[in-house]
């Protein structure tokens, strides 16, 4: 099962797999959900808040 193949078809090959990659770098990205602040307790946001005040 030998394949013979020229330089341009495996350098071909290899950008259509590098596309490929990027597409779904970019979905990925896209499809990451967001922080939901809904999620935090109230007691820890109140305690964020407080320690962001004394800060300054």
């Amino acid at each position: 099962m030998e394949n013979n193949f020229s330089i341009e078809e495996i350098l071909s090959a290899v950008d259509d797999l590098q596309k490929i990659k990027k597409e779904k770098k970019i979905v990925s990205v896209k499809d990451s959900p967001k922080l939901d602040s809904s999620r935090i307790p109230k007691d820890t946001l109140k305690l964020i808040e407080e320690a962001e005040k004394n800060k300054s």
